[in-house]
C-alpha cells in the first residue's frame, strides 16, 4: 500500500489564546457574559464563549461546577486580568473557593470598610474602597499563598513598590509625621485611624503594605527580622521567611485571652537563660500594649490583632525582637517554629511547609529560585480551622509555679530582678 504524506500548514493557537479561549468557555459555562469588548468575533474569549453556549446552553447542559456567585465572578475576572498582563494563573489553587476564603470585610492596610466595587466583574475598581485581589509578591503567579484582598487605593500605592521602596515609604512618612507634630506643638501622635480614611496613606499604613509584601518575598534572616509586623498575615498566605513565620506565631499566642500561659510554655522550650532572657525582654516591651487594650474595653472586647499590629510599631518592640531573633539564629529559629505549628492555636491551623510545597505555582523568576535552591523553609499558613488539633504536650517548667506568668524560673548562678513588663 502507498501512502502519501500531506504537507497540512499547522496553525495552532498560541497560549494566550488557549488561555482566553478557556475564559470564555468558563463563562459559558457558568451563565455568565464577559466584558462586551472581549465578545469580539476575533478576541479568543469571544470564541471561547461563543463555543461554550453551543455545548452549555441547551435544556442538557452538565451541572455547573461552582455557583454563580460573587466569588465565580471574581474568579472570572481574576482570570482576564491576568490574561490581560501575561501573568501566569495557577488554576489547581485559585479556585471561587479559595478567593471566599480570603475575602475579607475591611482593608487590611486602611483599615476601612470594603465596598463600592462591582464584585469583581470589572477589571478596574470603581471607588478607593472596592475590593482587590492582589499578588503579595509582584514576580510570583496568581497562585494560593500568594492573594490577598485589599482596598483599591492600597493596591494602587504599592504598584511597582518591593519592600525596600515600601519601607523607605514608610520612613518618609513617619519623617513626615513628626515633623507636623512638631511644628504643631503636640506630643501627641497623629490618628492613624483618621489618616487612613482618605485616599493617602500615613506612616502606619505604609508599613502595613511593607509588611505584607514581605510575607512572601524571600529575605535574609537579618533582613527579615528588621521588619515590624505591623500587619498579621491575612487567611491563607504563606508566610516564607522563618523570622516572620515566628513572629507571627508568638504573636498570634498573644492575642489570646490565656496569653500570659502559652508565652511562658514558649519561654520554657528555649534552650538557654540568656535566650530567654532577651525573649522575656520582648514580651515585657509588647504585652503592655495588650493589657492597656483589655483594661481599656471591659464592655466591649478589644481587637487584639489590631492592638499587636500597633504596638509592633514601636521602637522599644522592635529593638527587643531583633535583638532576640538574631541572637537565636535562624537554625534554632527553625526548630522552634516546627515545635510551636505542633503545639497549635485555638481556632486556625498551622501547617509546616517544605521549600517546594510553599511556592507550588507559583513560578518564581529562576534567579530567586537558584537562590533558594537546597533549602527547606518553614511556611506556616494560618488559616482558619473546623477543628483545632489538640495541642502537644509542653515541657514542665524547671519549678513549679503557684500562676501563669511569662518568666520561667531563673538558675540560681544568674538570679537577679527580673525585666519589668513595661
Amino acid at each position: 500500500m502507498n501512502q502519501v504524506e500531506l504537507a497540512l500548514p499547522a496553525q495552532e493557537p498560541e497560549h494566550a489564546d488557549e488561555i482566553g479561549f478557556r475564559i470564555g468557555w468558563d463563562h459559558a459555562h457558568h451563565g455568565l457574559v464577559p466584558p462586551p469588548e472581549l465578545l469580539l468575533d476575533g478576541t479568543p474569549i469571544g470564541q471561547g464563549w461563543r463555543a461554550g453556549r453551543a455545548v452549555f446552553g441547551g435544556p442538557a447542559a452538565p451541572a455547573r461546577p461552582w455557583p454563580a456567585n460573587r466569588h465565580t465572578r471574581r474568579w472570572l475576572a481574576l482570570r482576564i486580568e491576568a490574561w490581560r498582563a501575561a501573568t501566569p494563573l495557577d488554576l489547581a489553587s485559585v479556585t471561587p473557593n479559595h478567593l471566599a476564603q480570603i475575602e475579607v470585610r475591611r482593608c487590611p492596610v486602611r483599615r476601612v470598610a470594603l465596598g463600592g466595587g462591582s464584585g469583581g466583574d470589572a477589571p478596574a475598581a470603581a471607588t478607593p474602597d472596592a475590593p482587590r485581589i492582589e499578588r503579595l509578591n509582584a514576580d510570583a503567579a496568581y497562585a494560593a499563598g500568594n492573594l490577598v484582598m485589599l482596598s483599591a487605593a492600597a493596591a494602587e500605592a504599592w504598584r511597582g513598590l518591593g519592600v525596600h521602596d515600601l519601607v523607605r515609604r514608610a520612613r518618609l512618612a513617619e519623617a513626615a509625621q513628626a515633623a507636623e507634630a512638631s511644628e504643631a506643638g503636640s506630643n501627641e501622635p497623629p490618628d492613624r485611624a483618621a489618616a487612613t480614611q482618605g485616599t493617602p496613606l500615613d506612616a502606619a499604613a505604609w508599613w502595613r503594605l511593607a509588611t505584607l509584601r514581605s510575607l512572601t518575598t524571600p529575605l535574609a534572616q537579618s533582613d527579615a527580622a528588621k521588619l515590624p509586623l505591623a500587619a498579621l498575615p491575612p487567611n491563607r498566605v504563606r508566610v516564607l521567611n522563618a523570622a516572620q513565620a515566628l513572629q507571627t506565631l508568638l504573636t498570634l499566642r498573644m492575642a489570646h485571652g490565656d496569653w500570659c500561659a502559652r508565652i511562658g510554655a514558649v519561654a520554657a522550650l528555649l534552650p538557654t537563660p540568656a535566650l530567654r532572657t532577651d525573649f522575656n525582654l520582648w514580651v515585657g516591651a509588647l504585652a503592655p500594649r495588650v493589657l492597656e487594650a483589655q483594661a481599656g474595653h471591659r464592655d466591649v472586647a478589644p481587637d487584639l490583632g489590631r492592638v499587636l499590629e500597633d504596638a509592633w510599631l514601636g521602637e522599644r518592640v522592635q529593638r527587643r525582637w531583633q535583638y532576640f531573633v538574631l541572637s537565636l539564629g535562624e537554625p534554632a529559629c527553625e526548630q522552634l517554629l516546627q515545635r510551636l505549628a505542633r503545639l497549635g492555636l485555638p481556632g486556625r491551623r498551622t501547617e509546616i511547609l517544605a521549600w517546594e510545597q510553599a511556592i507550588d505555582g507559583w513560578e518564581l523568576p529562576q534567579r530567586a529560585a537558584a537562590d533558594a535552591a537546597g533549602r527547606v523553609k518553614p511556611a506556616p499558613v494560618p488559616a482558619r480551622a473546623v477543628s483545632a488539633a489538640a495541642p502537644a504536650a509542653v515541657p514542665p517548667a524547671a519549678r513549679r509555679r503557684t500562676a501563669p506568668t511569662p518568666w520561667p524560673p531563673r538558675p540560681r548562678a544568674t538570679t537577679g530582678p527580673r525585666p519589668a513588663a513595661r
